[in-house]
This record gives C-alpha cells, structure tokens and sequence, in this order.
C-alpha cells in the first residue's frame, strides 16, 4: 500500500509522437523493433520499462509489479514516429543499408518502414565531418534552421494526430564544442543564432525548437546540445523535462560495472586501457578526431567520477586512462570494445582483467531510446521540469543540476530511478537496511 502522496501525474491518454534526430541505426533498429513487439513477432529485451520489475515494501511482501503496470506509461500501441536526417531514405531503406537487423525482422513490416521518411534535416558539415548530407534546410542564419525544425514539429503534431511528443537525439556525434558566453542565457543564444555563431552546433537547434514548442528533450550523443545554462533555464522556465548525455551502450557499461566492483572492495587500479573497433556510421564519424574528441570526453569521466582518487589517492591516485576507437568498416555495427584492466590488491601485489565484448551497439541502444522516450513523456506528465538526474541510468556522462557531480556508478543510478518510481507513486523508498527482520536494537 503506498505510504506517502503520490504524485500527480496526468494520464497517458492518446498518441506519443516520438521524434528522433537521426534515421540511422540506432533509430531504424529501436522502431522496427517497436513495431515487431507490436505485432507480437518480439520480446522488448533489453528495456527496463516493458520487462523490468520494481519491489514495493517489504521483501516478506512479495510485490514486484513490472514498471509498465506500476506506472502510467504510454502504451507502445499509441506510439508514433517520426524523424529528420540528412539522407533522404525511408526507415525501411536506412534499416536495410544499417545491417543491424536480420530479414526476418524487417522484411514483415517493410511497409510500415517505408511509411517513415526523413524531414529535412538541420545539418551542417563543419560539426560532423565525415558526413554528405542532401537531405537538408537551407535558411540564411542559424535561428532560420531553429524555426524551420519549430514548424517542422507543429506540421508533425497536426499531421500525425498526435497528443504529445517527445524529442530524443539519435544522431551523430558532433565537434568537440566547450561552454561559452553564447550560452550563458536565452538573449545571448538567440543572438549567437542569428549570427551564425559556431559555438551554436545543429543538435542545439533541434534542443532549442523542441523546449519552444514544448517538447521534452533527452540527448543521446555526448554533444553540449542542451547541457548549457541558456537551455537548461529555458527548459524549467517552460516546465520541460531535459536529459543526456550519450546513451550508455557497451564498453562504458562495462566500467561502471566494474569500477564500482574494485571501489567496494579497495582493490586500487593502475591503468584502464580501452580500445574499440566498429564499422558503421558512428565509427566512420568519429573517426574525425574533432568528434572522437567529444567521444572522449565523455567516455574518460567515468573513471574519476567512480573512483574518486582525490578521496582514495594510494588506490586511484596515478590511473592510467587511455579510450581509443578505430573505424574498421568490415565490422558493421558490430563493435569490438575490447579493454585491459591494471589493478593491484593486498601488499600492492598486481593482478590483471581483460574484458573482450562482442556488443551491437544499435541492439543496446534501442531499448535506451524506448525507455527514455516513456519516461521523458512520464515526467512531463508528472510536472517534472529541468535536468532529469533520475535517468543517469541509461547515459555515459549525466547532466546534472550546476555544482553536482554526476553519479556514474550503475547500481547507484539504477537505485535513484526505481525509488524516483516509487516516490511518483507515493511508496515508501527501500534502503535495504533490514533490520527489522533480526533481533538488533531495543526491544
């Protein structure tokens, strides 16, 4: 029984329009997998809102409802998709060229797929090298590009019939771009737009249209995109849940795994060196060291963050980081992250890992994109505005409210958003303390 007030949160009626910033694998692989699921052809694996479960109570209790009958989610049924990319082909076309997916899980619904064609994108190669888009806006200034995607999003909600939407970042990685004075606030961004500012990249327009046509926005790349003060304010000016960054897939997966493994223990780490290679449209993108800089930025926090040398210096004091990431066509999206792991135990004595994993990084990632785009739409519902820290979970490096650092640690974050469920809900959170099952304590 819930032992608090829940919160209020309006009811999923009517279509979710979910759109997506990118028609590539990523996005290709998460709706044709929706649709299989639909059709009864699939199990949603890998997504935390349609298979994961959340205890309420008590162990002794025994209620564990699946999270999609715990909350008020959108039913998959109700979602509907829509896109922009900088190629013209429809999301049966992208699905087939992106080789993610077998023909048995295309093929039956080649048609819907081909019922999904990209919008024009706002695409500027400056910021994504080794792309040729066709497929693009043409406008005189930047905040043109931002008002083209604003119509682009209205036409949609009328066209498609939709009750609500969501944006989610499907798309590449772009420069390396730092915090500057255009994004300190709305006036100085929309200036810097009308100027044609570089420190404004693409992706910052689609986050710009989204919250001014009052669509909730989650980051998927690790581009600056929303995480700027400009953005940031808007957003809970606007009452709009905001999120990212960079979907958490494979080998970063596995660091905040393992990390918090040798942290637990004070098993101290000399070195992690990490390599990768991958073969699909990703990999040919950050083989531009301009966006494997901002790859890296994101993949090299993880480790400080966990560890926390300043506070453990003999353990983590002198890590050895090193992240690479290679472009090897042959392997398609099949990534290879492959990673060697230095550390030291009692008496200094030391002791290696290797870690080879064999991922799909499209396969991983598409259920992020699901669960993301049900929960942004729940906390938009459930009046939840600004920085969504509660969906760390599903990103390598978490926005944060301004002076926080962000929590990295898996099972951390996984224990932040089941009791940001159980909080929604009205249910008391569960500490795993226990001891009430024992004789500790007074009588």
């Amino acid at each position: 029984m819930p032992t608090a007030a829940r919160r209020d949160i309006a009811p999923a009626h009517g279509k979710l329009g979910v759109l997506l910033v990118g028609l590539g694998a990523v996005s290709t692989t998460f709706i044709a997998g929706v649709e299989n699921v639909r059709r009864g052809r699939a199990l949603p694996i890998g997504s935390l809102t349609q298979m994961g479960t959340v205890r309420l109570g008590k162990r002794t209790e025994k209620r564990a409802p699946k999270i999609k009958d715990f909350l008020p989610l959108a039913d998959l049924a109700d979602l509907v998709f829509g896109a922009w990319d900088p190629f013209p082909d429809d999301a049966y076309t992208a699905a087939t060229k992106a080789g993610v997916l077998e023909r048995e899980h295309v093929e039956p619904i080649a048609e819907f797929l081909k019922g999904i064609r990209p919008m024009p994108a706002a695409f500027d190669q400056h910021y994504v090298k080794r792309l040729h888009g066709t497929n693009v806006k043409r406008g005189n200034t930047k905040r043109e590009l931002a008002e083209q995607l604003r119509a682009d999003i209205r036409d949609f909600k009328k066209s498609s019939g939709v009750d609500r939407l969501v944006m989610v970042w499907c798309a590449s990685t772009e420069v390396f771009i730092a915090p500057g004075p255009a994004h300190q606030t709305l006036a100085t961004f929309e200036q810097a737009m009308e100027q044609n500012d570089p420190a404004i990249a693409p992706s910052m327009l689609y986050a710009y249209a989204a919250l001014m046509e009052s669509v909730p926005f989650a980051n998927g790349a690790p581009n600056l995109t929303v995480d700027v003060p400009a953005l940031a304010r808007l957003a809970e000016e606007r009452k709009l849940p905001i999120g990212g960054k960079d979907f958490k897939t494979g080998q970063t997966m596995m660091k905040t795994v393992l990390a918090p493994a040798f942290k637990a223990r004070m098993l101290g780490l000399a070195g992690w060196y990490s390599t990768n290679i991958l073969g699909n449209r990703d990999g040919e993108v950050l083989d531009d060291p301009e966006s494997f800089k901002t790859k890296e930025e994101s993949k090299l926090g993880v480790l400080e963050y966990i560890l926390q040398p300043e506070m453990y210096p003999e353990l983590y004091g002198k890590v050895f980081h090193k992240v690479r990431i290679n472009y090897y066509p042959p392997r398609g999206d099949n990534k290879e992250g492959w990673d060697n792991i230095d550390i030291f135990g009692w008496l200094g004595y030391p002791m290696q890992i290797k870690v080879d994993f064999l991922c799909r990084d499209s396969i991983l990632a598409a259920p992020i994109v699901l669960d993301l785009a049900l929960f942004f739409d729940l906390a938009q519902r459930a009046g939840l505005c600004g920085v969504q820290e509660w969906l760390s979970f599903y990103f390598k490096s978490p926005q944060t409210a301004p002076g926080l650092y962000p929590e990295h640690d898996l099972f951390i974050q996984q224990t932040k958003l089941k009791n940001t469920l159980r909080w929604l809900m009205g249910e008391q959170q569960i500490t795993h303390l226990g001891v009430e099952y024992y004789e500790y304590g007074e009588k």
